[in-house]
């Protein structure tokens, strides 16, 4: 149904960018193009290094229809497996654990070491010419940074050192790998994936939407920078509460993970598309040892607030692009270079997915 060729998918500058159109966001056909022109070929995060920081230890993820089990094996190497056994497609895990010895199909039992190897499958000794030393799980790449693990199921995704490069260097040395998880809060959206991903990537509609977050950043300094693979929206902080002094930072990792940096404090959203107009975000927030108490219950509920925000303003332009009325709009080069990036790379898988 794409024509590589088709005007909406030449590439844009920036300075005449126009948004991408209605039907990327509505059109049911588009969740199967984004998950395997967008999520198949590229890298996703999956998990926490804490959940597999022991042999054993595993976390469960899934890449676009791809379920993975993320686990350290043995050899102390995190492997991310695809949690479908061999046999009838099985699961060889429903949830996370810690210190498994070995992975066994819920289905019918067949055993697995924890690099994925078949080592035992119950009664199949009448079944002709059956080695289980020909049979092993698959594997998607695996990466490991700032605390977090990344996957991605195919070779030909850039290099995960690519993804991520410069971020360290802009850090000046926070330990983010170090700040210890306190808890995940998720949120279910009835918007597209790339609804609530646009949203995120500019600070145009925070005046706007909102007012309190306004108060706490200085917005004349407000700034965006883009690289291959990832974009950074950064301000200085002024007000006094929940944050105090210093800068935020908000990263944007290509196609759905998000680091917001903040004195002391990481969160990560991950956006799990669920259908054209429905869509997951898990938020995982971490802190620094010497981060209070109160601090901390204050971040939560000022952050639900602003997420509260971002989903009713989200829910209404989906139902603005579903209405028929919209066409593509021009983007504001001063303020949506983060958008206009991002919708750049997606219309880059679109095209690479056509021609494919």
């Amino acid at each position: 149904m794409l024509d590589p060729d088709a005007d909406w998918l030449a590439p844009q500058a920036l300075e005449v960018a126009c948004a991408l159109p209605a039907r990327c966001y509505v059109d049911p056909a588009f969740s199967a193009i984004d998950r395997d022109a967008v999520f198949a070929r590229s890298w996703q995060q999956v998990a926490r290094a804490e959940q597999v920081a022991h042999q054993g230890d595993h976390a469960l993820a899934q890449v676009g229809v791809v379920p993975l089990l993320i686990i350290r094996g043995d050899d102390g190497q995190v492997r991310a497996l695809h949690n479908v056994c061999r046999h009838r497609a099985g699961p060889l895990a429903t949830c996370g654990g810690r210190g498994a010895p070995a992975l066994v199909c819920r289905y019918h039992g067949w055993t697995y070491a924890l690099d994925g190897q078949l080592r035992g499958a119950p009664e199949m000794g009448r079944a002709t010419g059956f080695d289980p030393a020909t049979i092993r799980l698959p594997t998607a790449r695996v990466a490991q940074w700032q605390g977090q693990v990344f996957a991605a199921l195919t070779t030909g995704t850039p290099e995960f050192e690519d993804v991520v490069a410069g971020i360290d260097a802009r850090l000046r040395g926070q330990p983010l790998g170090r700040y210890a998880f306190d808890r995940r809060v998720s949120y279910e959206v009835a918007c597209n994936w790339k609804v609530y991903v646009d949203n995120y990537l500019e600070g145009y509609h925070v005046r706007h939407v909102h007012p309190r977050l306004a108060t706490q950043l200085d917005t004349a300094q407000y700034a965006t920078q883009t690289t291959r693979w990832h974009s950074l929206q950064s301000s200085p902080l002024v007000g006094d509460a929940p944050y105090g002094i210093g800068e935020a930072l908000y990263y944007f990792i290509y196609p759905s993970t998000m680091l917001n940096i903040l004195p002391g404090r990481l969160q990560t959203n991950r956006v799990i598309p669920l259908g054209a107009d429905r869509c997951h975000i898990d938020f995982d927030y971490f802190y620094a040892d010497e981060v209070p108490t109160d601090r901390r219950a204050e971040d939560l509920r000022f952050s639900d607030e602003v997420q509260r925000e971002d989903i009713a303003i989200c829910e209404s332009v989906q139902r603005g692009l579903a209405s028929g009325s919209y066409t593509s709009g021009r983007l504001n080069p001063a303020s949506e270079s983060g958008v206009h990036h991002f919708q750049e790379l997606v219309r880059a898988a679109y095209r690479a997915h056509a021609r494919r």
